[in-house]
């Protein structure tokens, strides 16, 4: 650790150390806090913001600013998509059916005016139009991890020296504001229009009905990191095969192609090989990837260098919340069917909108325990935002940024 005049600059160890001490701060606030338990606030996302906050406070104060090495952070992002495409299996996206693909085109549809609206709003006040799009589908449908991937990017290829703090800035409120839209919207259609649940059966707290899992012992471990690496190996040839293409993709997303392609290749071609998909060890190792990659990018936030962009953020916001909010009323709703799902998805898809997958949910938990089970909508809505909407958002991202 060197601390030299007002700037203080922690090495990779000490950043990774902090980043895990904020990740335990974050849990005990939440443990002590039912707001932010009631509105799903991601653990890193309170300690995060809060070191942030405290950062703020001693530049202002003080004139000390923290400088953290992340580079473990961007490995641990790669660890994250690449377990995402591991545990996909494509048998899963054919038992979604028509409603499936219905509200993956209708998402796809909203993406678009995703990014038009954040385009809209920068060049209202002036601002580049890679703003804009930040504070578009990279922040709000991509969520905390796609803002913080792509943001080294607009800073480097586009000028955007502040895009990690406009990027998170956005999917932290974006988050909030989804966690208030999408049940609201599904009582107000449920007690409007009296409808009532399809049929009994248990509840469905997550995209499929719960599974035994063996426990993680190191055997198990490794074969997950050992498939982690070989999709990882596997992404880097697609990015420079891609590239060589003229399309550019961060290596998060063709590693989490690559996760895909070994995930429904392997185990048919070597049957009698011991697959980690969908393990109690490679669920760990996305949980920790993701948990610590998050603190690490929420507590180096420079709040400070957002000042000047208040005004232009909030009047994003609201525009991308009423938006959202009048989409799910007034189409989602009806191009779903119009029924008790249709409601419970439509909770759902205030989630997906500006929050989460962990946000759709939470969403759609809270509305089924209080009026019935909806089990469509607990296996369509994970299947888009947990599947498609990243493998979409890389090439639109990519495509506004070609056409700006």
């Amino acid at each position: 650790m060197e601390h030299l005049q007002q700037l203080l600059n922690l090495g990779p160890f000490r950043t990774v150390t902090w980043g895990i001490v904020v990740l335990f701060v974050g849990r005990w606030l939440i443990q002590r806090s039912r707001f932010l338990r009631d509105y799903n606030i991601p653990e890193p996302v309170v300690g995060g913001l809060l070191f942030s906050l405290l950062s703020a406070l001693l530049y202002f104060g003080f004139d000390l600013t923290i400088h953290f090495d992340l580079g473990a952070r961007d490995v641990l992002l790669v660890y994250f998509f690449t377990t995402i495409g591991l545990n996909a299996r494509l048998s899963d996206l054919v038992s979604g059916g028509k409603p499936l693909a219905i509200l993956l085109g209708a998402t796809i549809l909203y993406m678009f005016v995703q990014n038009l609206t954040g385009l809209s709003i920068a060049g209202l006040f002036g601002l580049p139009p890679q703003v804009g799009l930040l504070g578009g589908t990279v922040s709000l449908i991509g969520g905390h991890g796609t803002a913080i991937a792509w943001s080294p990017i607009f800073a480097s290829e586009y000028g955007i020296d502040n895009a990690m703090e406009i990027g998170i800035a956005c999917a932290t409120f974006g988050l909030v504001l989804a966690s208030t839209m999408g049940g609201p919207i599904a009582h107000y259609l449920i007690n409007k229009y009296d409808l009532k649940p399809s049929g009994n059966g248990g509840f469905d707290v997550g995209a499929t009905p719960a599974q035994e899992h063996a426990p993680a012992d190191y055997l198990s471990f490794l074969r997950a990191i050992l498939a982690i690496h070989l999709s990882i190996t596997l992404g880097f040839v697609l990015k420079e095969v891609l590239a060589s293409a003229g399309l550019k993709l961060p290596l998060f997303v063709t590693a989490l192609f690559g996760g895909i392609v070994l995930a429904n290749t392997i185990p048919r071609l070597l049957p009698k090989v011991v697959w980690p998909s969908r393990t109690a060890a490679l669920a760990l190792i996305a949980e920790v990837s993701l948990g610590v990659f998050l603190a690490m990018s929420l507590m180096s936030m420079q709040l400070w260098t957002l000042i000047d962009l208040a005004g232009p953020i909030i009047t994003l916001l609201v525009a991308q919340f009423l938006i959202a909010a009048a989409l799910t009323l007034f189409v989602i709703f009806r191009l779903m069917g119009s029924n008790y799902d249709a409601a419970v998805i439509c909770a759902g898809f205030g989630g997906i909108t500006l929050g989460s997958t962990a946000t759709a949910m939470a969403n759609m938990t809270a509305v089924t325990q209080r009026y019935g089970p909806s089990h469509l909508a607990f296996i369509i809505v994970p299947l888009v935002c947990a599947f498609f909407i990243d493998i979409v958002n890389a090439f639109m991202i990519q495509y506004f940024l070609a056409s700006i």
